[in-house]
């Protein structure tokens, strides 16, 4: 478990050694055999001196036993026989190159993420992983998988599903930032942000699904104007009753439903004939 822990300042024990070193300088020049002595241990004491910098921290080992974590930037020293590991306390962040996934029914997705992260509690980061760098990374991946199969990558066909890769960007950037983050606790890290950058379909199936795609919107739009016409040539057969313009019996109503049908659900422009004899010529 991370302890925060203050050694003592630098400056203060810059100025003993210097006197130290002073001392020394003059018993040996008196020839006294102690001088050499304290010589010795001046210098022996110039190792202890470090310095932790904003959003750097330092673990503190002493033969092998974890004796604290300096946070506080700062000039400081300890005793010279410590280990002294730096860690960077600040937010980095990486971008996952796309990655071949399978949604939740089986089509293969191509799938990048940006992860914001830093470290949180040192002493995981340095004890409990080899490399807690390398962890974060191998970790989203498989955070990346494990969450994409719970989601269709969209409703075509998984018409029921509520939420999809594509549509449902908050809730799925939300399941992936809490799926990284519980694979990284145990590394001592922070998740700060993690989001989809990058969503397509594989290269293999890209263009049938884009041909798909499509032939709905097609259809759909189809659709719309159908269901324009018929409110059109409804009220146009209305008007003309109620205006007493003309007078259609089944047989002319339907010709001329027929007509104005073709026109206006028609995709090109409609090129009118003329009927220059009679009504029923």
């Amino acid at each position: 478990m991370e302890k925060i822990t203050k050694p003592s300042s630098g400056y203060i024990m810059v100025f003993l050694i210097i006197l130290g070193l002073v001392g020394s300088s003059l018993l040996l020049a008196s020839g006294a055999p102690i001088g050499g002595m304290s010589l010795f241990l001046s210098i022996l004491c110039l190792p202890g001196f470090f310095i932790v910098e904003p959003n750097k921290a330092t673990v503190l080992l002493l033969f092998g036993q974890y004796e604290g974590t300096v946070k506080a930037n700062g000039f400081y020293w300890v005793i010279p026989f410590m280990t002294k590991k730096k860690i960077s306390l600040r937010v980095r962040n990486f971008e996952n190159k796309p990655v071949k996934v399978n949604d939740k029914i089986g089509n293969p997705v191509m799938i990048g993420t940006i992860v914001v992260w830093q470290v949180e509690d040192t002493f995981k980061a340095t004890f409990d992983v080899e490399n807690y760098e390398n962890f974060v990374h191998l970790q989203s991946d498989a955070a990346i998988r494990k969450m994409a199969g719970l989601y269709p990558y969209d409703n075509f066909e998984a018409e029921e599903a509520e939420v999809t890769l594509r549509s449902g960007v908050e809730d799925v950037n939300h399941s992936l930032e809490q799926e990284i983050s519980e694979r990284l606790h145990h590394a001592g890290i922070k998740v700060i942000e993690a989001r989809i950058s990058h969503l397509a379909y594989s290269s293999e199936i890209a263009s049938a699904m884009l041909q798909r795609q499509q032939a709905t919107a097609i259809v759909a739009a189809r659709q719309k104007i159908v269901e324009g016409a018929v409110g059109m040539v409804e009220m146009a057969l209305a008007d003309l009753k109620l205006k007493d313009i003309i007078e259609f019996d089944d047989e002319k109503k339907a010709v001329m439903v027929s007509n104005l049908m073709v026109v206006l659900c028609s995709d090109k422009s409609a090129s009118p004939v003329l009927n220059v004899g009679t009504l029923h010529q």
